[in-house]
């Protein structure tokens, strides 16, 4: 795909002429950095009102694209709209966009009020107006009482308050996150990011969200734009990515799933056999979005939780293995086993598993719950 550009997913809508309710749109945007092409013809569309999240590994044009929304970076290729407008041109502090960083970038010499305030000065607006402003934003974000305090005094998460405050006293129509989460511990970072949901929801604004956390990503993303290596991979729901990845890519890095080569030995419109394994088949359900042969080689995606562990061998499931289990990590609410299956090695999570099953043990897995992809690499 390397010098031309991903084509268009259908299911997004054009604002050639008729903006279908979106706040932020990208048209083959490209950046390079030398000869590094660190975003490449990235096309997608976020929709009024969302919570959109650009997730991938560490160098993959996430935090570049939202900078270039932002207008921190100018772009090489392509154009960025902004409530039906062309903003690609357009310097920053002219596009109304409200940008929490990283590291939050609060200035150490201010007091919170004051770095709340920073962004009013370069807009229009009393005295009376920007106190007022201020302290509503502080409300909501439940900082009030920190307004007369230095960022050295704050907490982590009070710290990410204020940086969220400062981007909304503008009353942005787009806000940019780029991982604002990352530098808080595991459980501050879950109830920060149920906050930022609820918050964004409240206040029916647009927000664009950076994070490589797959599992952040999952839980506060009304869409996830998926990238890798500057490319928008898959465009979709939190559902959609997990249960039906388009590529290998996307079902390895979000979340753990069991990757199997396998070739087609028969397919109809209604189910897909495989031969993943010396003498080991496995059925699936036929898709009418990829249409396979007999012979192709595919890669099967199965998730851990979608494989049951027996001790007996169940009766009336489909795909039933027998294999012994190697290992097994507790992991609270489920128990991982570590399965060998001839030729195969499987993860599978149960739910409730006190007391671990041992030796040979029966795998089986719902048809329904096997994910085909077309292609191997």
């Amino acid at each position: 795909m390397s010098g031309s550009c991903w084509k268009k997913d259908p299911a997004l809508r054009s604002l050639n002429g008729e903006n279908m309710n979106e706040a932020v749109y990208l048209n083959k945007a490209t950046k390079r950095f030398g000869s590094v092409v660190a975003v490449d013809c990235a096309t997608f569309a976020v929709e009024d009102r969302s919570f959109t999240v650009l997730l991938g590994p560490s160098g993959c044009g996430k935090t570049t694209v939202l900078r270039s929304i932002a207008g921190f970076y100018d772009l090489d290729e392509g154009e960025i709209y902004i409530k039906g407008k062309v903003v690609t041109n357009v310097p920053p502090h002219k596009r109304n966009t409200g940008m929490v960083f990283q590291n939050y970038a609060l200035f150490p010499h201010m007091k919170v009020f004051d770095n709340i305030a920073y962004g009013l000065k370069f807009r229009p607006s009393s005295k009376a107006e920007a106190d007022q402003r201020v302290r509503k934003v502080a409300g909501m974000l439940g900082i009030e009482h920190l307004l007369t305090r230095f960022p050295a005094q704050l907490s982590g998460g009070e710290q990410q308050r204020v940086a969220v405050a400062r981007a909304l006293v503008i009353e942005p129509e787009v806000l940019l996150l780029d991982e604002p989460l990352s530098n808080l511990d595991a459980k501050v970072r879950v109830r920060v990011r149920v906050e930022l949901k609820k918050l964004q929801r409240e206040l029916g604004i647009t927000a664009i969200h950076v994070t490589h956390d797959q599992e952040e990503a999952l839980a506060i993303g009304d869409r996830v734009v998926v990238m890798n290596k500057g490319k928008v991979t898959q465009i979709g729901s939190p559902a959609e990515v997990y249960f039906k990845p388009r590529t290998r890519f996307v079902a390895d890095f979000i979340g753990t799933t069991n990757l199997l080569k396998g070739k087609v030995t028969r397919t109809d419109e209604k189910e897909v056999v495989l031969s993943v394994a010396s003498g080991v088949s496995l059925s699936a359900l036929a898709s009418p979005e990829i249409a396979l042969r007999d012979a192709q080689e595919v890669t099967l995606s199965v998730r851990p939780e979608s494989i049951e562990v027996n001790a007996e061998r169940p009766l009336g499931r489909a795909n039933i293995l027998q294999g012994e289990v190697k290992d097994v990590i507790f992991m609270g609410a489920t128990t991982r086993y570590f399965v060998q299956s001839g030729g195969l090695e499987l993860i599978a999570d149960v739910q409730g598993s006190e007391t671990p099953l041992k030796g040979v043990v029966y795998i089986s897995m719902d048809s329904t719950k096997l994910h085909i992809l077309p292609e191997l690499d």
